[in-house]
Order: C-alpha cells, then sequence, then structure tokens
C-alpha cells in the first residue's frame, strides 16, 4: 500500500513540474511575441459624436517617470506603439516592460489607450487596462516605472 501511495505522489510532483513548465513558457512567448495583440476589439467612436477640432486635442505624449522622462513625441493620426520591440513608436528600456506592451490610437480626435497582453499590465490612473480605454490629457498611464502623460 505505502508503494502506491509514493508512486501517486511521484506523479503528482512530476504533473505540477510540467505545469510550472508550461506556465513558464507561455509567459515568456507572451512577452517575446506580444500575447494576444490581435484579439483585442476596436471601439469605434460613439455613434452621433461629431469629432473634435483638430486644434483641441493633445498634442504631445510625454514620458513623466522612468528612464526616459522627459522624451516627448509629436502625436498625429497614426497609432503609438509602446514597449521594448526596437520597431516600438517608443521603445522603452524598462525591465517591466513587455515587446509589444500598449498602443495608444486616435480616434475621432480622442486618444484611446489598449494593453496588448502584457504581462505586467498598463495602468490608467490607478485602473488596469483591460480593453481599450479613453484618455483624457494630464491622465497618467503607467507601464512598469515608466509613466506617461497626454498633453496639449
Amino acid at each position: 500500500m505505502a508503494e502506491i501511495v509514493v508512486q501517486a505522489f511521484r506523479f503528482g510532483f512530476l504533473l505540477l513540474l510540467w505545469l510550472f513548465i508550461f506556465a513558464a513558457f507561455r509567459v515568456v512567448r507572451a512577452d517575446l511575441f506580444g500575447g494576444r495583440a490581435g484579439r483585442v476589439a476596436a471601439v469605434p467612436p460613439r455613434a452621433g459624436a461629431a469629432p473634435k477640432k483638430r486644434g483641441k486635442g493633445p498634442r504631445t505624449l510625454v514620458v513623466t517617470a522612468g528612464p526616459l522622462a522627459g522624451t516627448k513625441i509629436t502625436l498625429g493620426d497614426q497609432p503609438i506603439l509602446i514597449g521594448r520591440a526596437d520597431d516600438s513608436t517608443l521603445v522603452l528600456t524598462d525591465d517591466f516592460a513587455s515587446s509589444r506592451h500598449a498602443r495608444l490610437t486616435n480616434r475621432g480626435g480622442q486618444w484611446y489607450v489598449e494593453d496588448l497582453g502584457s504581462t505586467n499590465g498598463t495602468y490608467l490612473d490607478q485602473q488596469r487596462v483591460q480593453g481599450p480605454l479613453l484618455v483624457g490629457p494630464g491622465q497618467p498611464i503607467r507601464i512598469g516605472q515608466t509613466a506617461l502623460e497626454l498633453r496639449s
């Protein structure tokens, strides 16, 4: 009877070890390849909402904290990709950022932030970003130790 219990414990330990290896592999894969970025649904502007005039919306993305503090990016109509990957618009040197961490998108003059399946998450103020969220001027966007703001 004791030998069966020992074998059951060995099998259970082996199963737990393989589950740990699989989970670690998924985290590394999500960090390298951006996780589930293609599955995020786009949020169109509200029906009947008039687009804001070009001069009134935020015009600059400013890094307010972290290794790149003081960096400014002029905003246009193109999305801003944020992460450690070399092809990102804002390349972070933060160890807590994923390769393709987050994206800022202009929709009708309003900017939305969305997390691209990052490991450590993206935060707007104190709220974790689960889907596209509207970003107001001056609202802090936090990615690891880096903080960003949209400014006029």
